[in-house]
């Protein structure tokens, strides 16, 4: 039996997640003494695939057939079947991410494996495997057992710490018996440069309908710069057009865990802490003292934004300079 861990990079840049999930995995692997088994799938360097040996991968499946590029979920889930049935795989981790959540219910099925999504802490039990997830918008917690002989479990960010456990590199690259036969066709690709990516920062800065409108938006993107900081914002404030959806986080959009999540002129619905509660801290900027965000925060300013963040960016600055 084995323990497959699928990696994702960006432009042949592995993501952070997806070393997050082959600690996760070798975590596993020293109570059971099952090997990890990475699997990798585009352009992505030896040297960059040493990384996944780095944290504890025994071996890396690499993919490199460019027919294989384009992310394609439903032919992705036939790639890592073939695969996990190439090694016998009986776990099988994702990253909670839109790739993660796209494959895994549909590996699931065709596995007939059990499905444990957003798992957010080391398991329990291993035989039969149990973990701790997220319920009703991160406001508990349950623990699900798996009965079946297979699981698959997406992995939130932030919820396993990054360690060494160097093992001796091992990259076996691989040719899918499966074909590529993908009903949709990139024809071509966008890449922003110089910008944060939100879903991989350490610290995010957002905000909400407090800020009055999207000309105001100069003091989120000043102290985000300052902090090197993602930006994001409230559904209401993307609805509204005042920012892009892919900056919307909460349980209708993107799902964060950053280390520090400052949140400005946000009231804090449930909705939206749906998508942040995984950050390890949360600082809340609003007027209003009795906002629900400050029910959530770990710190919290009650204040005009106006007022106050003008302050902290001047604080900040100050700090980084001196």
């Amino acid at each position: 039996m084995s323990i497959i861990v699928f990696s994702e990079n960006r432009n042949g840049k592995l993501k952070k997640n997806s070393i997050e999930a082959v600690v996760y995995a070798q975590s596993i692997a020293a109570a059971t003494s099952k090997p990890v088994v990475a699997v990798s799938v585009g352009n992505v360097d030896d040297q960059e695939l040493a990384l996944l040996a780095k944290y504890g991968a025994t071996k890396i499946v690499s993919v490199t057939d460019q027919n294989w590029l384009a992310h394609d979920s439903r032919e992705y889930t036939k790639l890592v079947a073939e695969i996990s049935e190439k090694e016998n795989a009986d776990t099988i981790l994702f990253s909670h991410s839109n790739m993660g959540k796209a494959i895994a219910p549909r590996l699931s099925v065709r596995l007939k494996a059990g499905l444990i999504s957003g798992v957010v802490a080391l398991p329990e039990s291993f035989a039969p495997i149990t973990v701790k997830r997220k319920a009703y918008n991160g406001a508990a917690f349950q623990l699900v057992t798996v009965k079946s002989d297979k699981a698959i479990l997406t992995l939130n960010p932030n919820s396993c710490a990054i360690k060494e456990n160097p093992v001796s590199l091992n990259i076996e690259p691989y040719t899918p018996q499966t074909a590529y036969n993908a009903e949709t066709k990139i024809e071509s690709v966008d890449v922003v440069t110089g910008k944060v990516i939100l879903t991989e920062a350490n610290i995010v800065v957002s905000g909400g309908r407090g800020l009055k409108s999207g000309d105001n938006w100069n003091l989120i993107e000043d102290l985000a710069t300052v902090l090197n900081a993602g930006l994001a914002c409230s559904r209401p404030v993307s609805d509204e057009g005042w920012r892009s959806h892919e900056e919307h986080v909460g349980q209708t959009g993107k799902i964060i865990a950053p280390d520090l999540y400052i949140a400005v002129g946000i009231s804090g619905a449930i909705q939206h802490i749906g998508g942040v509660s995984g950050s390890k801290v949360i600082v809340a900027i609003d007027k209003d003292k009795d906002a629900p965000i400050f029910k959530y925060a770990d710190y919290g300013i009650v204040g005009d934004a106006f007022a106050v963040m003008p302050k902290m960016i001047e604080s900040f600055k100050k700090f980084k300079n001196s």
